[in-house]
């Protein structure tokens, strides 16, 4: 399978290449990055880190212009900023390429567009794809729907000093996840920040708290708790290797899909 990589010389993107040299029936097609990037003209593989015996991946330039890149692939994962994504997915439905998204943070307009993207070619999106946050979120869901709605859901995130958006798309993820478990709509529940005089906590809310520092790579935790006792269901990333590990599984799953748009639960069979 061909893959190009959006963002191919951030700190995902190394990863995803390297992903692609260590996974069998993979090549690295094309690399992107932006106008301004100092990495432009680069061989992706040596950008990643890899020596010259990675055949797969090196020999690969990083380029500006996506259409030419995406083109040139059987299946483009992108790791990048909303518009960016977007722009990429309009690119891939034209060409015909299927395409992994593990860009959070877009609003509605943005989100229609990748839905119409998805009318004429396959898209996996999912605002995380590690195996274990996935395994997460379907416990989030089935435990919210075993416990009784007076247990307070309160969902925590922490990430590096460098993203771009709060709560990330893994905790709204997970609020959903408990949301559906309580068959509510989150956006009728939740409270995504709280600041001075907020009042007493209602019944059913579904709350967010977001820390930001350092390096983190990830970590979420749900909380169930009652007046007696409260439950932790936590995953914490340790590198980008998992997100790497799902992100290239997908973009294998996708080979011969119809035009729509699936996500993790699809690939994993969740």
């Amino acid at each position: 399978m061909k893959i190009a990589i959006a963002g191919a010389a951030g700190r995902m993107g190394q990863t995803l290449i390297k992903r692609i040299a260590a996974t069998k029936g993979c090549s690295l097609a094309g690399a992107i990055e932006g106008t301004g990037s100092n990495a432009l003209g680069r061989d992706a593989g040596e950008v990643a880190g890899m020596g010259p015996d990675a055949k797969s991946v090196r020999g690969v330039k990083i380029v500006s212009d996506s259409a030419a890149a995406i083109g040139a692939a059987d299946v483009v994962i992108d790791f990048t900023v909303p518009a960016a994504t977007v722009a990429h997915a309009r690119i891939a439905a034209d060409k015909g390429v299927a395409m992994v998204i593990g860009t959070t943070g877009l609003d509605p307009a943005q989100t229609a567009l990748i839905h119409e993207a998805a009318k004429k070619v396959p898209i996996m999106w999912a605002a995380n794809m590690a195996l274990g946050v996935n395994i997460l979120m379907a416990l989030v869901e089935k435990t919210a729907a075993m416990l009784d709605p007076a247990y307070d859901i309160e969902i925590l995130e922490m990430h590096h000093r460098h993203k771009i958006d709060a709560p990330s798309g893994t905790a709204l993820a997970l609020g959903r996840s408990a949301a559906a478990g309580r068959k509510v709509e989150l956006e009728k529940v939740w409270r995504r920040s709280r600041d001075g005089h907020t009042g007493a906590r209602p019944t059913g809310e579904i709350g967010f708290a977001t820390l930001r520092g350092g390096e983190e790579v990830g970590v979420h935790t749900v909380m169930f708790a009652s007046a007696g006792e409260r439950l932790e269901l936590t995953h914490r990333s340790f590198s980008r290797e998992g997100y790497a590990m799902g992100a290239v599984m997908a973009a294998k799953w996708l080979e011969g899909k119809k035009p729509g748009l699936y996500g993790m639960k699809d690939v994993l069979g969740l």
